[in-house]
């Protein structure tokens, strides 16, 4: 109910604004949101609604899709899908304090989640304080996920199926960057509450780290006491692109309890490499990324419980055209294609020495049209092979998806 509630009164401030504001004291601040700074400044690098000089500003981006796809010839047929619509609400409460939320509401109304809602202190461009619900930056995705900014309609299958993706808690940390001409320098560290039990006990019976996601106490109170370390460090050039290194760590079981020793720290380790870059001569971009996860499993689990994963995706989009199409100025119709990959286990079997298979590979080639920088249309083919454990034959999922997504 209150969810509800609260859909409701974001809709009733909505209606407020438009109906008593005057519309020449609005003012928006506009972003190319299609080419990311540097994945640290994905936060803020969107576009708002700013009313005359009140330090509030609203925005938002909003992503639906059609969908049929098929899995060994057995098909739900046609699927109309509102992914999400997020509201973004930003307050700059002096000249050096910034605050910034993201509220999320996911199919409809069946998930509402805090995806960011932190406050920066800017005491210098090398040494700032951020507190409150971070994204834990690990990889680049987790950081950078608007729907807008990418010409697909599903997220990666290694930020969503390995990687928790939009994996965000609460707790504090520092971040800075340093320009020097050509090059960019940037780093961020958190400490944060962390992971829980549910990596390893949960319903998809085996090593699994979104299902944290499904804990919302951990926006309260740490699971075993034991804080969440994450840390990233990026460098860009302006010709070359960016490369980032990033590390997730922390203890995720409950290893102690009203003074008695319940099993040793077992720990997660997550460590992560992306890279974006545009190809000068043909304009090319490629974004891409690779994690691997190591889990202290413990020996009571079955091998079909991984402690070693492993995965990424790489993407390539191509402009194709851009020139005034149907009355948009500046319009882009680009092709791309987006080749991914993730090992959920990763290792052998000790008893005959064969591979653990329990993997996934996917191709989706796609074509997107954007009429202006913050709005895409995109329609994709995807085509996927998976494997279980034992490494029998793969289950095929082909089908077709189309979709848009859109800041507002």
């Amino acid at each position: 109910m209150k969810k509800y509630l609260l859909l409701l009164l974001l809709l009733e401030l909505t209606w407020t604004l438009n109906a008593q504001i005057d519309p020449t004291l609005l003012r928006r601040v506009p972003k190319d949101t299609s080419r990311p700074q540097m994945n640290l400044d994905a936060v803020y690098n969107r576009p708002f609604l700013q009313l005359g000089k009140l330090p509030v500003a609203l925005g938002g981006y909003a992503e639906a899709n059609y969908q049929y796809l098929q899995e060994d010839g057995v098909t739900d047929g046609h699927q109309f899908q509102m992914r999400r619509l997020t509201l973004f609400v930003s307050s700059s409460i002096a000249s050096r304090i910034k605050f910034l939320s993201e509220i999320e509401f996911e199919d409809g109304t069946k998930e509402i989640n805090i995806e960011f809602a932190s406050v920066d202190f800017e005491f210098n461009p090398l040494l700032n304080l951020r507190g409150g619900v971070v994204m834990n930056p690990i990889g680049a995705f987790n950081q950078n996920h608007d729907g807008p900014k990418w010409e697909f309609v599903d997220r990666p299958i290694s930020a969503t199926q390995m990687l928790p993706a939009t994996f965000s808690n609460v707790g504090f940390g520092i971040y800075g960057k340093k320009f020097s001409k050509d090059w960019a320098f940037a780093y961020e560290a958190y400490l944060t509450n962390g992971f829980d039990e549910s990596i390893i006990a949960n319903t998809e019976n085996k090593t699994f780290l979104p299902a944290v996601k499904e804990n919302p106490d951990r926006f309260e109170e740490s699971f075993n006491g034991s804080p969440l370390l994450t840390g990233k460090i990026a460098v860009r050039n302006n010709k070359i692109g960016e490369l980032g290194m990033s590390y997730m760590g922390g203890v995720y079981n409950k290893y102690k309890e009203d003074g008695l020793t319940l099993d040793k720290k077992r720990r997660l380790n997550v460590f992560a490499i992306d890279f974006n870059s545009t190809v000068p001569e043909s304009n090319t971009y490629i974004n891409g990324e690779w994690a691997w996860v190591h889990v202290d499993v413990p020996d009571t689990y079955t091998e079909q419980f991984g402690e070693k994963q492993q995965g990424g995706f790489v993407d390539f989009v191509q402009p194709v055209l851009k020139r005034s199409m149907l009355g948009f100025e500046d319009a882009v119709l680009n092709a791309a294609l987006r080749l991914e990959y993730v090992d959920w286990n990763k290792g052998k079997f000790q008893s005959t020495g064969s591979n653990i298979s329990d993997d996934v590979f996917s191709i989706v080639p796609a074509i997107s049209w954007r009429p202006t920088a913050q709005t895409v249309i995109r329609f994709n083919y995807r085509y996927n092979w998976q494997k279980d454990i034992l490494g029998n034959p793969p289950a095929k999922l082909a089908g077709f998806q189309f979709g848009f997504s859109t800041y507002f």
